[in-house]
């Protein structure tokens, strides 16, 4: 393998991108951090899977910023996760903190990466993540909406019974409470959602996808989804290493698109060999603009308590 993807945080969200990154075994993975021998015995434990699972992906961990280079992606996944009654905004300044230095590693010693950001809260840590590593901003993306309409095709799928990948739909707007679900611009194999489900139903879904995060937060009482946020961003990653031009839902910085600008939000991006290639810009009704340009206003009071 001569590509290489950095993972920052070695924990269930990190690890678990480990995992899938090995087993699409395009690239070598580094895992980094802070805890010593814990990215270094996951690193190791998952090249020893390498002979059955079929796989040559090396795997290897470190506790130092310096073993990232050379790194054409980083996904950073590390920072405090959401326990029951946390909101994705009340991590916003700790998890800044562990994002800068981040940053701060990422710009010395993978200079010329693309980075997929992963931490919570994540439009805003994107942003963070932009500012202070001064990468162009078509290198610097968020997983926000890729993540958020795998969880809306999955409900999709669960209330008619039908496959979830011929499943399509389409989320926009933070990776929160003020996401903006799309049922117009989803589909079951090419058939528009509206023809297959209740109005009443459908709009049960976009709740459920919307509070999707905060009900395996409730589930489990001790930490935060893991499996769908890292497949989402391993998805992102393939995108970018084969060049896929993949029409997803990514936070991206808008330069007055939507009539929106200097915010990472997630919009419909076309993701390719150059990161973030091109922002489609969806014809809205009012009401999904408004509901757009709304959360794009809550995470523009949020970025001032980090200063911007």
């Amino acid at each position: 393998m001569n590509k290489k993807i950095a993972v920052i945080g070695a924990g269930n969200v990190g690890a678990s991108c480990a995992v899938y990154l090995a087993e699409a075994n395009f690239a070598d993975i580094i895992l980094i951090d802070v805890v010593e021998g814990i990215p270094q015995g996951k690193g190791l434990d998952l090249t020893q899977a390498g002979p059955v699972r079929g796989y040559n992906s090396r795997v290897s961990g470190s506790n130092d910023y310096k073993d990232i280079a050379g790194a054409d992606i980083v996904v950073m996944t590390a920072g405090l996760a959401r326990k029951p009654g946390m909101t994705r905004e009340d991590l916003l300044t700790k998890n800044a903190e562990i994002v800068g230095m981040a940053a701060e590693n990422i710009k010395k010693h993978a200079p010329n990466a693309y980075v997929v950001v992963v931490s919570n809260p994540l439009d805003l840590m994107t942003y963070h993540m932009q500012k202070v590593t001064g990468f162009p901003t078509h290198r610097v993306v968020g997983q926000a909406g890729v993540l958020d309409s795998i969880r809306f095709r999955t409900f999709v799928a669960m209330e008619l019974g039908v496959a979830q990948t011929d499943v399509q739909a389409m989320v926009l707007g933070g990776h929160g409470d003020t996401m903006v679900p799309l049922p117009r611009y989803t589909t079951v194999a090419g058939i528009p959602v509206s023809e297959l489900i209740s109005a009443e139903r459908i709009k049960a879904i976009c709740d459920r996808t919307a509070d999707g995060g905060g009900e395996i937060v409730r589930l489990l009482k001790t930490g935060s989804a893991f499996y769908a946020p890292a497949a989402a961003s391993v998805d992102m990653c393939r995108a970018i290493f084969n060049d896929e031009k993949r029409v997803l839902a990514a936070s991206a910085m808008l330069t007055g698109q939507y009539g929106i600008k200097d915010i990472y939000i997630g919009v419909p991006v076309v993701l390719g060999g150059k990161g973030m290639e091109k922002i489609l810009e969806l014809k809205l009704d009012k009401d999904e603009l408004a509901a757009l340009q709304k959360s794009a206003a809550t995470y523009k009071e949020h970025l001032k308590i980090l200063g911007y």
